[in-house]
């Protein structure tokens, strides 16, 4: 991504590339499209994105994750997740089209990869692999292990049509983070201590 913080054009394009979704597949909607509504000319699109799933990537880093970065650097991390839920369901039909990408640019691989990077800054699975004691079971793993928990849940979620409730869903986020790791983990290194 060439910049990932917020100018007037990347808003404008943004704002484009959510309006057109509500009415027609990510996949369907081209560069022309998206600047035409914009009010922009082509080379502007690619003077800021390579394309459109990086104008995707954009807006998941930019409405999402960047807002909640102060919320979870003081352990907010109920207010984090409730603001990142509450915004997609503000933008329920553009993430609902969002959800449907498919592949390598698939918006499913952007909020994994998202919820990874902050799961890695803020919250401590270092010391959740400290708690057993094998070589493969790194920060990154359980980070990704996470995050997969999380984007599977919420692609659920985004797919059935946001009937869950926010706060509902909040609450098995802050459970997936709190105990099914620390369980596994815990099980596993008290049964290898066990055995010693």
């Amino acid at each position: 991504m060439n910049n990932q913080s917020q100018n007037a054009i990347d808003i404008v394009l943004a704002e484009s590339l959510k309006e057109l979704a509500v009415t027609k597949p990510i996949e369907k909607i081209t560069i022309k499209e998206i600047t035409d509504k914009a009010g922009v000319i082509r080379p502007t699109f690619y003077n800021h994105f390579q394309d459109k799933y990086e104008l995707l990537e954009w807006i998941t880093i930019n409405e999402l994750f960047s807002p909640i970065e102060p919320l979870l650097a003081n352990g907010m991390l109920k207010e984090a997740v409730t603001f990142v839920l509450t915004e997609m369901e503000r933008a329920k039909d553009f993430y609902r089209r969002a959800a449907q990408l498919t592949g390598q640019n698939s918006f499913s691989e952007i909020f994994t990869r998202c919820v990874s990077n902050e799961v890695s800054k803020y919250i401590d699975v270092e010391s959740l692999a400290g708690i057993a004691d094998y070589p493969w079971l790194k920060e990154e793993v359980v980070a990704e292990f996470l995050a997969h928990a999380i984007c599977w849940v919420t692609m659920r979620w985004i797919n059935k049509g946001m009937i869950v409730p926010v706060e509902e869903l909040t609450d098995v986020y802050i459970k997936i983070f709190h105990s099914p790791i620390i369980e596994v983990i815990a099980n596993t290194h008290n049964k290898t201590k066990d055995k010693q």
